[in-house]
């Protein structure tokens, strides 16, 4: 096991050392509510700062959440200096439902956002020689990642991550949420974004109240708009990071659909909601979650795990609202792309990243030839 583990970091010391700044592509893949409000708020390292109560769909309750999101956007930058605009991947394909090859946004005037479930990122993995290399290296591919299993007592290791991701000149942020679970074993949700290409509104940060308990991991949402020279006709959406209990699959995702109804009236103005994570679940175990009127989802018929033989992983929204979505989407493998065995894709995590592109700019409503009013200022 010795011998594995020294060949492991020499390989991953001699692949950092040859790619690191270079280009690696991917390949593509009720009763309202039974969970209560989004009454919990925390700031960007993760601290509760209030608490309270009632139904979201409530007059009194909708009027408060309105009143907490309804801040300025912003997005305070990692020290580090601008980064040059990153370049298309080789390969690269355009489809609605084909496997595409995609890294970053590229220039192109889109997002890229992606769902990562990191296993059990502590600090033990991050001390692995070159494992912040690869972790960074892959976060770059995109402006938005949502990343599930943050597992750390300590709060240094997304902060350290960062780092690590800004150190070619990127300027990354992160969000991060409280420790959350039924067990010992606590887990953080966390988004990474680069904020030359996003931002996110500081007072929409929070995780949605279970107050019967349905779901281990409570869902951490933030609300972002996608940074541009007009920012009120910019693309406005709020991200709904999950990761359900493997035991209790079915009921978690049939919960999840409460979550996304009530998600899409926390604010009168926002109805783009896109709801991404691990949902140990593949496109046809989404039960009430997935017979939403309109719900989409963009990961469908690739595995999406390490060992390639499970559908976990996936992006959802309403189709109708989010016609921000370009249809291209994928999942990037971490052995082709970053030249790894099964082994060592194995030591980086048990998920592979999916993600799926959006357009900066908000679309019109379907029902209306001028245009959504600027609500954004």
């Amino acid at each position: 096991m010795a011998r594995k583990k020294s060949k492991f970091s020499l390989l991953m010391w001699l692949i950092f050392s040859g790619i690191s700044g270079g280009g690696i592509t991917g390949y593509l893949k009720p009763n309202i509510p039974i969970i209560g409000p989004l009454i919990a708020k925390f700031t960007d390292k993760g601290q509760n700062l209030a608490a309270g109560g009632g139904n979201l769909l409530s007059e009194s309750a909708n009027g408060l959440l309105s009143n907490q999101a309804s801040g300025s956007y912003g997005a305070t930058a990692v020290t580090g200096r601008l980064a040059s605009a990153r370049q298309p991947s080789n390969g690269q394909q355009q489809g609605a439902v084909q496997p595409t090859t995609a890294a970053g946004s590229q220039g192109n005037g889109n997002l890229l956002i992606a769902s990562f479930n990191i296993q059990v990122l502590g600090q033990s993995k991050i001390s692995k020689p070159g494992m912040k290399e690869l972790l960074a290296h892959v976060i770059r591919q995109f402006d938005l990642v949502a990343i599930q299993e943050v597992r750390a007592k300590a709060d240094n290791v997304i902060p350290d991550l960062v780092t690590t991701v800004n150190s070619n000149g990127s300027r990354y942020n992160f969000v991060i949420g409280p420790r959350l679970g039924r067990s010992n074993s606590k887990e953080q949700y966390t988004y990474v974004f680069n904020t030359n290409t996003v931002e996110h509104d500081p007072s929409s940060v929070g995780t949605v109240n279970d107050p019967k308990d349905l779901l281990h991991r409570e869902p951490f949402v933030t609300r972002f708009r996608a940074r541009t020279q007009s920012p009120a006709q910019a693309f406005t959406f709020w991200m709904v990071n999950i990761h359900t209990d493997p035991d209790e699959v079915p009921e978690e995702v049939d919960a999840l659909a409460d979550v996304f109804q009530v998600m899409q009236k926390a604010r009168a103005d926002e109805d783009d909601v896109i709801l991404l994570g691990d949902l140990n679940a593949s496109e046809k175990q989404l039960g009430r979650l997935g017979k939403l009127p309109g719900m989409q989802w963009t990961v469908s018929g690739v595995t999406t795990n390490t060992r390639k033989n499970k559908a976990y992983d996936n992006i959802l929204f309403q189709g109708q609202a989010t016609r921000e979505y370009t249809g291209r989407w994928g999942v990037y493998d971490l052995e082709r792309n970053l030249g790894l065995s099964r082994e060592q894709a194995l030591q980086v995590s048990d998920h592979l990243p999916v993600w799926a592109e959006f357009r900066v700019w908000e679309a019109p409503p379907p029902t209306s030839p001028v245009g959504r009013p600027a609500l954004y200022n």
